[in-house]
């Protein structure tokens, strides 16, 4: 049964008017050709897990539990009903050298050209690097502590290297570096995975990854937009914000973030935490306009993929049911959707929010565009 779509979204549709394509334009074409369903698949990025019947919710977020290491016929027919843009793999999905590289295999086969995401920071967030496994891969320091050294060229390294054995594995998209500025000393998730407390050093170290990674064939991502830094909390449990306003996180946060974009970051990813100061509310940049549309794409002038942190973190999951939160992050402006707590409910009420007219069609087909054409001009370069 779907469920019902709140009524306070009905009035929070946003009018998006058509874009205008070039004559010829092959991804307005192929647009032409998609289905509903095909169009709101793109926007949505999951665990390869959740298209296997034996994981529920909650073992999706258990690390313990062994995950999907390879497309069964199964998860092949589940993705012809519920595609997606996407797939983000976790130490759970990676088994050996083999295994990895026969799985993003299968992932790129099946339709609609998914993109393959994968944290690999260096320090202690590194999904390949940090396997049990011998993956006879480059270990890299947190980048904090690269960050010690002042040598920008380190953080080259790291981006390239990094880049270079995940091309080889067949992942598109890093989520990576880490742009926040940890000025917060109990700041309890980001630390010395950003690159210090220092926003002129930590723009300079951001901008290398970037090209590191961009010179070996991945996407990168800047994270997490507005900052994490300057927080207590960690929204992988719990509701967090920072008290700043939007001048004062121009003057620090935005450093790097305006670095990395400068330098062609890919794709910038929200956090969930709340700026009320800049917004006058305690909803997550993820769901705040103000901070994505006007902010990210009107002032700092990006024009790349807006993904959200992961939705079934706490800060999301226990405050918004996973079709209100989607639907609220693609109204704010967000791209793509970054594995719901239920993507079966996130799915069908994205859908149904656009048959019903809560997100105008238009909406959609400005992100399916800005998606598809990361896609098309990432096979150009192969």
């Amino acid at each position: 049964m779907k469920k019902r779509i709140p009524a306070a979204l009905l009035s929070m549709g946003l009018l998006v008017a058509p874009i205008a394509h070039a004559e010829g334009d092959p991804v307005a074409q192929q647009m032409q050709s998609m289905t509903l369903r095909e169009k709101v698949g793109q926007l949505f990025m999951i665990r390869p897990d959740v298209l296997e019947g034996r994981f529920g919710p909650a073992e999706l977020e258990d690390n313990s539990i062994i995950g999907t290491t390879q497309v069964s016929e199964e998860m092949k027919e589940t993705y012809a009903n519920y595609p997606s843009g996407g797939f983000a793999l976790f130490r759970k999905n990676i088994l050996s050298p083999s295994q990895l590289k026969s799985f993003t295999e299968a992932l790129h086969a099946l339709s609609g050209a998914p993109m393959l995401a994968i944290d690999e920071e260096g320090g202690r967030v590194a999904r390949i690097a940090n396997h049990p496994e011998n993956f006879n891969v480059t270990k890299f320091p947190a980048m904090g502590i690269i960050a010690k050294s002042g040598d920008e060229s380190r953080a080259y390294d790291a981006g390239k290297t990094i880049g270079e054995y995940l091309t080889a594995y067949g992942l598109d998209i890093d989520f990576a570096p880490v742009a926040d500025v940890n000025t917060n000393p109990k700041n309890p998730v980001i630390g010395d995975r950003a690159f210090g407390n220092d926003p002129a050093v930590a723009a300079g170290m951001v901008r290398q990854v970037v090209l590191g990674l961009h010179e070996s064939g991945v996407a990168s991502c800047l994270k997490h937009f507005p900052g994490h830094g300057d927080t207590a909390t960690d929204t992988h449990t719990d509701y967090a914000e920072t008290l700043k306003t939007w001048a004062e996180i121009s003057a620090c946060e935005m450093i790097p973030f305006r670095a990395g974009i400068e330098a062609g970051s890919d794709l910038v990813m929200t956090a969930h935490i709340a700026a009320p100061n800049v917004t006058g509310c305690d909803e997550p940049a993820t769901m705040s306009y103000i901070l994505l549309t006007e902010k990210l794409r009107g002032e700092l002038g990006f024009e790349g993929i807006i993904i959200t942190d992961a939705l079934s973190m706490g800060a999301i999951r226990e405050k918004y049911s996973s079709s209100e939160a989607c639907i609220r992050c693609i109204q704010a402006g967000v791209d793509i959707l970054l594995m719901p707590y239920d993507y079966y409910e996130a799915f069908d009420g994205v859908v149904q929010a656009v048959e019903t007219g809560v997100i105008p069609e238009s909406r959609i087909d400005e992100s399916v565009y800005r998606i598809l054409s990361f896609k098309c001009a990432r096979q150009g370069t192969k």
